[in-house]
């Protein structure tokens, strides 16, 4: 069979959308994330002993604990998010593949 040269394979789907709403989502989590991280740090530094990092918001022990826990909770609440935008981003909307048929990217 003969090809000719004014075949385009790039014709035969139609183009991507931007995905710049999910790369956004995706920087918001990482945010959210590095957010919780810095809050779990403030936390667990005043459990071990160290001055308040926050002033007078964390003085007692209680109050490291409510902001250790609300830190791992925003750390967790951002890697979920974030790992669920980027394989939003990173989706293949022309082809019905089984994901663990697709080529590994994360």
């Amino acid at each position: 069979m003969k090809l000719s040269n004014d075949f385009d394979p790039r014709r035969l789907r139609p183009r991507r959308r931007g995905s710049w709403r999910w790369r956004f989502a995706a920087a918001l989590a990482a945010l959210i994330a590095g957010f919780g991280v810095l809050l779990a740090m403030a936390g667990a530094a005043t459990l071990l002993g160290r001055p308040p990092a926050l002033g007078a918001l964390n003085d007692s022990t209680g109050a490291a604990i409510v902001l250790l826990l609300f830190g791992l909770l925003f750390l967790w609440v951002g890697i979920l998010a974030w790992r669920f935008s980027r394989r939003r981003a990173l989706r293949r909307n022309d082809l019905s593949m089984s994901p663990h048929l697709m080529k590994k990217r994360n």
